[in-house]
């Protein structure tokens, strides 16, 4: 049984095995007008109960500095109420391909990667945002079988949305900064009609 997620302070690193198969809930407001997708949750989201809480991601940051968030987000405790209701009120959700959470998304069977995009398919049919902003396009091509997918936006639509296939944020992503990730944000707000910051 996985425990309760972990609240106002930062796992241990023995804490953190414990959360190994756990799943943590998507952030959906209504309306949502563009929908961030990463690959799968982390242990350290998982402990906490908050997408891309691993410090060291570079999600949060870049997020603010592309006008997207108030202030800076620390999700490395949880997301705190004032910070989600920021994201509510822009209209922004979080998700994943796949919920189950694993050390590294590396872990992942093609097998849960093909699941997670069904799941992410009945999910954007159910919820209908403007715009999907996908963040990994290797496990997108994965998950989708679509072997000639690239960075960018799509052609078409994915279930009535349009589709960005963005860098994944994360640390081990060496090819991406801060900066580059929230020019990539910024636009695809901007595409989905969110309302920045400053």
């Amino acid at each position: 049984m996985t425990p309760e997620p972990i609240s106002g302070r930062r796992p241990t690193r023995a804490e953190l095995t414990a959360y190994r198969g756990a799943t943590v809930d998507d952030l959906v407001p209504d309306p949502v007008r563009l929908l961030f997708v990463g690959i799968n949750p982390g242990l350290w989201t998982a402990a906490v109960g908050a997408h891309f809480a691993r410090p060291g991601n570079r999600f949060w940051p870049a997020m603010h500095r592309a006008g997207l968030t108030a202030r800076l987000v620390d999700a490395s405790c949880g997301l705190e109420p004032v910070d989600r209701a920021d994201l509510v009120e822009r209209g922004i959700g979080i998700s994943n391909m796949c919920p189950i959470a694993t050390a590294r998304a590396d872990e992942l069977s093609i097998e849960e990667l093909r699941e997670g995009g069904e799941r992410l398919r009945e999910l954007v049919r159910r919820c209908r945002p403007s715009v999907v902003a996908v963040l990994g396009v290797t496990s997108w091509r994965q998950a989708m079988g679509d072997r000639r997918a690239v960075m960018g936006p799509a052609e078409g639509f994915f279930e009535g949305a349009r589709l960005w296939i963005l860098p994944n944020p994360s640390g081990l992503n060496a090819h991406e900064t801060v900066e580059s990730l929230a020019d990539k944000f910024r636009v695809v707000a901007l595409d989905a009609g969110v309302e920045l910051t400053g």
